[in-house]
């Protein structure tokens, strides 16, 4: 039936297209929204709880100043 040729006429587009979706799935950049996302770092967090009100200003400063000089070493 297909006479040798398994590869060739849409069975070969149809390779390409899944490997093209396999590879889009893999790079997708990390900034595209409701798509994969990074982790918070400790000053985002820490910004968020001020933003909330979980902390005051002062704590914030402190944290911040502590996480800073960690960051250094």
């Amino acid at each position: 039936m297909y006479y040798g040729y398994h590869f060739w006429g849409m069975h070969l587009i149809w390779w390409f297209i899944w490997l093209t979706f396999i590879f889009w799935i893999f790079a997708t950049p990390y900034s595209i929204p409701g798509q994969r996302y990074k982790r918070d770092g400790p000053l985002d967090i820490l910004k968020k709880r001020l933003a909330s009100g979980a902390i005051n200003a002062e704590e914030y400063r402190e944290k911040k100043k502590i996480l800073e000089n960690d960051s250094e070493k």
